[in-house]
């Protein structure tokens, strides 16, 4: 596992996150109450100490009342404000040291200022759900958060009985005592803070196909009105997981889970092995296939393979955004190649003022980055040919599984499986602002094994 993490604080978030030392677990016992959208809850972190003693840390936590903070079972001092938990032990944490912290808290819940607007904790007219991307932890836990820590967790959720509880992980128990349910779910691959999804609401839950000895449990969340549009729009996901498994190697977690809110959203939102789907997003046609697609994909993209810091934000969109071009191909639809071409006649079109490999804070979320990274995606693909490319794509996914890696790491890995010299390739692409000229090679993966057409 790779783990290729920012010497100093995150360069585009430098508020967030503590590089001083790294967390390897996290359990979370929670209890909330959606009427009066109450929180409160227990964080038992392990960590261990960097280079350095430890006289003080800091964790990400929104504004909660503090109940208490222990470190390794006694107590500590603290102050909490502008959403940092600065911890100061009675005796510093020697350096190299592992070491507990336990934090208690609780109050309103509600999402945490970004220059995108609020993000994190959201309160549904019937339940909660948690959008984090890239801030928005803290807003319900305790944590460090930097997207290249990366820890397990276990997360435990007591409610009210009539909701249901969805976590990406495998759920471990439920226990019902008088009126309320407590949900336990366990994810044991290292996962960054941003990544923990959670839904809470009344959902119908559903298996979509037939795992089979082996296979990928895949299950859907969903309001019981839309399950007749969701039986459609989310009948190839299986088919989906399949073809992703052919091109980019084994699914990297246990489980995979989908939640469809009766509340519209935005966009849909990728946690780790769950994500999150707006009412919107579910119109009985297949209207947004391709969207199921890009969040399936950054299972493999950005949530197995992780950033080093947000710089490198394309690694996850512009793989995930060729993942949808790759399912089109397969599936019936147009080419990779014809997806390609209208993306760069949308984006030629557009300002050339982006710089994909450091796009800066403001344009992180730009959807010319994800065009753009598609087509770079696309242009590795047609320099390697098709056996060489997706041999690359499965190194890459398998040698840094559970890591977090930067831009430097990607062009050096495809380097090796090239016949030649991928540096102009990477330079016009990545670090120059102009758009280069689209690939004229025309690649096609193979048909087998075939999936129905998009219009069945």
């Amino acid at each position: 596992m790779a783990v290729q993490q920012a010497a100093g604080p995150d360069p585009y978030f430098p508020a967030n996150g503590d590089h001083r030392y790294r967390v390897h677990r996290y359990e979370l016992a929670l209890d909330y109450r959606p009427g009066p959208n109450r929180l409160s809850g227990t964080a038992r972190i392990n960590a261990i100490a960097g280079r350095a003693a430890l006289a003080e840390f800091q964790l990400n936590l929104a504004d909660f009342k503090i109940g208490r903070v222990r470190v390794d079972g006694r107590q500590a001092h603290y102050t909490h404000r502008g959403g940092r938990l600065r911890v100061r032990p009675g005796k510093a944490v020697r350096a190299g040291a592992a070491f507990t912290v336990e934090v208690h808290w609780s109050g309103n819940p509600r999402p945490v200022n970004s220059p995108w607007g609020g993000i994190g904790w959201e309160e549904l007219v019937d339940g909660a759900l948690v959008a984090s991307q890239p801030v928005g932890a803290p807003s319900w836990y305790p944590c460090n958060d930097r997207p290249a820590d990366k820890a397990s967790y276990q997360i435990s959720v007591t409610t009210p009985s009539s909701y249901t509880v969805v976590a990406g992980g495998r759920l471990l128990t439920r226990t019902t005592k008088a009126s309320t349910t407590t949900w336990v779910y366990e994810q044991p691959a290292p996962t960054p803070s941003y990544l923990v999804g959670l839904a809470i609401g009344k959902y119908r839950t559903v298996l979509l196909g037939d795992p089979g000895p082996g296979g990928v449990p895949q299950h859907g969340h969903i309001p019981a009105q839309l399950l007749p549009e969701f039986s459609r729009d989310f009948a190839r996901q299986p088919a989906m997981m399949e073809l992703f498994q052919e091109l980019f190697g084994p699914y990297p977690f246990e489980e995979y889970a989908v939640v469809v809110t009766e509340e519209e959203l935005d966009v849909p939102v990728e946690a780790q092995g769950l994500s999150l789907f707006g009412a919107n997003h579910v119109d009985g046609a297949r209207g947004w296939e391709r969207l199921i697609a890009h969040e399936l994909a950054h299972q493999w993209f950005g949530n197995s393979v992780s950033l080093a810091d947000w710089r490198h934000i394309w690694l996850n969109e512009g793989f995930a955004k060729y993942a949808e071009w790759l399912w089109s191909e397969r599936s019936g639809g147009p080419t990779a190649q014809q997806l390609a071409a209208t993306a760069h006649r949308l984006l030629s079109g557009q300002a050339q003022d982006l710089r994909l490999a450091d796009p800066g804070r403001k344009s992180m979320f730009d959807d010319r980055l994800y065009q753009r990274g598609g087509l770079v995606v696309h242009a590795v693909r047609c320099a390697l040919g098709d056996e060489a490319f997706f041999r690359m794509l499965r190194g890459w996914t398998g040698q840094h599984r559970g890591g977090a890696v930067s831009t430097a790491a990607f062009t050096a890995h495809a380097a090796r499986f090239a016949s030649g010299p991928l540096d102009e390739l990477f330079r016009v692409w990545l670090h120059e602002r102009a758009l280069p000229p689209l690939p004229e090679q025309d690649v096609r993966i193979p048909v087998r094994p075939s999936f129905p057409p998009s219009g069945a």
